[in-house]
C-alpha cells in the first residue's frame, strides 16, 4: 500500500470512531437529566453509601451530616455542561469501540506474536481503565467532596458550590483516577520493548513509596490517615502489580 492509501484508511477509521463516538454522544444528551440525578449528583446526597461505611468506621464525623448546595453562576453553563458531559460519557462508553477501530489501521502491520500480545495489551488497558475510573467515581470523588464541602475558613463564609466547579473536579478525579490505573499498561509495553526491568521496581521501591504517598496526598486532601491510606493501597498495588508484568533482565 501508498502513503495515500494509509492515510484512506486512517480517514476511515477516523470517521468511524467520530460517528460511533456522535451517535453514543447523542444517546447521552437524551439520558443525561437522568445520569445527573442518579450518578453524578449522587455524592452530593448525604445518604451516599459511602459516607455511612467511613461514619461508622470513624473516619469522619457523623454529628455533623454534609449539605451541598449547587448554584448556576453563568445562564449558559447548564446548557454547555450538558453537552460536555454528554461528550466525555460517549468517550468513555465508546472507548473499546475506538481501541479496536484503532487497532484495525495498526494490526496489519504487525507479526502474529505480536498482534497476541497488543491484544492482551488492548484488553488490560480496557479493563484497567474502567476500574480506575470506577475507583475514582464511588470512593475517591466523595471522600475529597466531603472534605472540601465541609471545609470552613470562617464561620462568616457561607459555601456554595458552583456547578462548574463541581463538574470540573468531577471529571478531573474520575478521568485521572482511570489513567492511574494504565500504570501496569505503560509498564509491560515499556518493558517488551526493553526499556524498563523489574529490577528498576526492586531499586526505586522506597522511592515509589514517598512519590505514592504524595499522589495519594494530592488526590484525596483530607486530614485523617484512612482515607490516604484507602487511596494509597490501591495506587501501590498497581505498583507492585506492574512489577509482576516487567521481564526480569539477566
Amino acid at each position: 500500500m501508498t502513503f495515500w492509501d494509509h492515510l484512506d484508511d486512517l480517514r476511515g477509521v477516523l470517521v468511524r470512531v467520530a460517528v460511533t463516538v456522535g451517535v453514543c454522544a447523542v444517546a447521552s444528551f437524551a439520558v443525561m437529566p437522568w445520569v445527573f440525578d442518579h450518578v453524578v449528583l449522587a455524592p452530593c446526597d448525604p445518604h451516599y453509601w459511602l459516607y455511612g461505611v467511613l461514619d461508622r468506621a470513624g473516619a469522619t464525623d457523623a454529628a455533623a451530616p454534609m449539605h451541598i448546595e449547587l448554584v448556576s453562576v453563568e445562564l449558559a453553563s447548564q446548557f454547555f455542561i450538558h453537552m460536555s458531559a454528554s461528550f466525555w460519557l460517549a468517550v468513555v462508553v465508546a472507548f473499546p469501540v475506538i481501541i479496536y477501530q484503532l487497532w484495525s489501521f495498526v494490526s496489519p502491520a504487525l507479526y502474529e506474536h505480536e498482534k497476541r500480545g497488543m491484544r492482551k495489551a488492548f484488553a488490560l488497558g480496557n479493563v484497567m481503565f474502567y476500574l480506575g475510573a470506577a475507583a475514582g467515581y464511588l470512593f475517591i470523588f466523595p471522600v475529597c467532596l466531603r472534605f472540601l464541602a465541609g471545609y470552613s475558613l470562617s464561620g462568616y463564609i457561607t459555601p456554595i458550590v458552583s456547578l462548574d466547579s463541581y463538574m470540573d473536579n468531577f471529571f478531573t478525579i474520575v478521568l485521572l483516577m482511570g489513567a492511574v490505573f494504565e500504570l501496569p499498561l505503560v509498564a509491560w509495553l515499556l518493558g517488551k520493548m526493553g526499556l524498563l526491568s523489574r529490577g528498576f521496581f526492586g531499586k526505586y521501591r522506597r522511592h515509589a513509596i514517598v512519590a505514592l504517598l504524595v499522589v495519594a496526598a494530592l488526590i484525596t486532601p483530607t486530614g485523617d490517615p484512612f482515607t490516604l491510606m484507602a487511596v494509597f493501597i490501591p495506587i501501590y498495588a498497581l505498583w507492585e502489580f506492574s512489577a509482576r508484568l516487567v521481564p526480569v533482565t539477566k
